[in-house]
């Protein structure tokens, strides 16, 4: 089987990096468990240059290098892939952090999982044709038989799969979303996502 696996808020624990730093840059405090949008403007209420430059510090390589791992994931992707299983991790960040990107995968044991920069939300300012940078269409190309996502915006990057399961990881800005489909499961971490996964 082919998995999807997003990056940020499944594989590491990114908003809560980003909720010390919104803290550190502006002294805004916004618990974790409050940060009810996905749009990081949105959750701490910021200006637009704040939000530029909450972005701008949070790609740099030292912060990405030191986000944390989520609790389990590298065990449970590294079972699936020692049963002849495939993990490409898609993720929305900008090609510009796929080397640190990469590292960080590579030092957290998930070296034999791929991993490929989609332009999921518009934000690349400039497209490098290569093998890891994805547009939607690259991406439309792909075939997956499970997700593992937590951004509702994200969703409709599965349209094109009608019969794709989606593990849905349960965060604050998912709770209240509306689920599109009966192939959409939430999970509370990776365990439990594990277990719904019959491999």
């Amino acid at each position: 089987m082919r998995f999807y696996v997003d990056y940020d808020d499944c594989l590491c624990e990114t908003a809560r990096a980003f909720s010390g730093l919104a803290k550190r840059l502006f002294g805004i405090t916004v618990p974790y468990d409050k940060m009810y949008f996905f749009n990081l403007q949105d959750s701490f209420k910021l200006t637009d240059e704040e939000y530029s430059l909450l972005m701008k510090e949070g790609h740099r390589p030292e912060e990405l290098s030191a986000y944390e791992e989520t609790p389990g994931a590298g065990r449970v992707l590294n079972e699936w892939i020692d049963k002849g299983h495939e993990i490409c991790v898609i993720t929305g960040r900008p090609f510009s952090t796929y080397e640190v990107s990469r590292s960080w995968l590579d030092e957290h044991g998930l070296k034999r999982v791929d991993l490929f920069c989609l332009n999921k939300y518009g934000r690349e300012s400039f497209y490098k044709k290569n093998d890891f940078s994805l547009e939607p269409d690259d991406y439309y190309r792909m075939r997956f038989d499970y997700a593992i996502e937590d951004s509702p915006l994200a969703f409709r990057f599965f349209d094109h799969l009608p019969d794709l399961k989606v593990m849905i990881y349960d965060r604050p800005w998912n709770r209240g979303c509306e689920v599109p489909g009966d192939n959409y499961f939430r999970c509370t971490d990776w365990d439990d996502i594990s277990e719904r996964i019959p491999i």
